[in-house]
């Protein structure tokens, strides 16, 4: 396999923007896997219901700015649901977030009223969203040329900080430390008085938002909803969380809360620069989730090897060696 660097580097500025944005996602899915301790599998659903909301609302003649306020709070509501089914509706919290899921297919085909919509050619026959707006008004004000990727980095990047921000001052709170105490250890919550049935959605509605958000900023960058964006989202949220974790850990022990969650976005940056590499050395693209599969496999069983490796040898070690 023949790997091309002028081709790499000049695909890497469109993985890092795509890596940004679906940095979101992975942020939302660490807020149920890590934080909540769920594997949610709503947000395959929610992340195209997102997209969905963005792209009618854009083509309605919605501005850009309150659709991804839209797809926010439609995200919240898929998160409500799950979490209604799985604490009050006492289901698996799999079942709950696969019920879900698979309802909201539905619900995305009604809200867009066919397979994909286009952003193509949208209100008054022109680009209308964050990432145009944001090249129009350096063209007209600064005379700069931004190019599409450049001009996703600088807002995916100030997004992503304010999600960031907003979440590590939430969950510093009396509220967001009920949530994380909850994901840790829900018996204890409860007998300290605190509802967890209350965290759980909460969480989840949080979560789901966040993800939702990461689809519909998604659709202004690819200029298009798909029914099926979000096939294999939760995988790909997985993977980029181990891999943060992989190559941050030793950062995020040592920092404040807040560079844990940076790691998880900084995960999905690499994730993405990882798939462009593969797909540089000529890797089939329908081969793109058996390799996703083998990181999450890979980054999981890491740990456990080290800790093998470390009793082996202490146990070497108290025998005296090989005597």
């Amino acid at each position: 396999m023949d790997f091309d660097i002028v081709s790499f580097v000049n695909a890497l500025p469109g993985a890092c923007s795509v890596g940004i944005l679906w940095g979101l996602m992975t942020l939302g899915v660490y807020l149920t896997f890590r934080v909540l301790n769920i594997a949610d599998m709503t947000c395959d659903g929610s992340f195209v219901l997102g997209s969905a909301v963005c792209a009618v609302m854009i083509t309605s003649g919605y501005g850009p700015g309150i659709s991804l306020l839209a797809a926010f709070g439609t995200g919240m509501i898929a998160g409500f649901i799950t979490g209604f089914l799985h604490t009050k509706l006492k289901m698996h919290e799999l079942l709950a977030g696969i019920l879900t899921m698979t309802a909201l297919f539905s619900i995305n085909l009604r809200i867009m009223g066919k397979p994909n919509v286009s952003l193509a050619s949208t209100y008054m026959n022109k680009d209308h969203t964050l990432i145009t707006n944001l090249q129009a008004a350096a063209s007209n004000y600064f005379d700069l040329t931004l190019s599409i990727n450049a001009a996703t980095l600088i807002i995916g990047g100030l997004l992503c900080v304010l999600i960031v921000l907003v979440l590590y001052l939430f969950l510093g709170t009396e509220i967001g430390s009920s949530i994380r105490a909850t994901g840790s250890n829900p018996k204890m919550v409860r007998a300290m008085g605190v509802d967890t049935d209350k965290m759980i959605i909460l969480g989840l509605m949080i979560s789901n938002g966040v993800i939702a958000l990461s689809g519909a900023f998604v659709s202004q960058y690819q200029r298009f909803a798909d029914i099926n964006g979000g096939t294999g989202t939760l995988v790909q949220g997985l993977a980029s969380i181990v891999i943060g974790e992989a190559l941050f850990g030793w950062f995020a022990k040592r920092l404040s809360f807040w560079f844990t969650l940076a790691s998880v976005i900084l995960g999905t940056v690499v994730y993405r620069i990882v798939i462009a590499v593969v797909l540089q050395l000529g890797l089939p693209s329908g081969d793109m989730k058996m390799l996703t599969s083998m990181i999450i496999t890979i980054a999981l069983a890491v740990p456990i090897i080290k800790g093998l490796i470390r009793n082996y040898a202490a146990r070497y070690r108290a025998n005296g060696g090989l005597n």
